[in-house]
């Protein structure tokens, strides 16, 4: 038998939509998706101003994550909203800013 098996050559790509990282484009969809209800899906000017500001969004998003660690907006997270927003369970609330030891 002469199949031959694929090997992956990547495991940890983040998850892509058409040739764009998902968590980039993931401000565009949110914002475009609310204008467009709010415009009842007839494209009018409140979808052109959600497209507008999806695109901003999504830009800054990707410029405040370049070059830095993969989960740094999951670190933002946590830093600026509340804590029942973080899943981590062993660490304390964002607030403490000072720690002992």
């Amino acid at each position: 038998m002469s199949s031959e098996t694929r090997i992956p050559r990547r495991l940890d790509d983040t998850w892509k939509l058409g040739f764009i990282d998902l968590d980039v484009a993931l401000p565009f969809i949110v914002l475009f998706g609310f204008a467009a209800l709010a415009d009842s899906f007839q494209f009018g000017w409140k979808s052109l101003v959600g497209a507008v500001l999806g695109i901003w969004a999504s830009r800054w998003y990707s410029r405040r994550r370049a070059d830095k660690h993969p989960a740094f907006m999951l670190h933002l997270a946590y830093w600026y909203l509340p804590a029942i927003f973080s899943p981590l369970k062993r660490t304390p609330p964002s607030h403490f800013r000072r720690m002992i030891g």
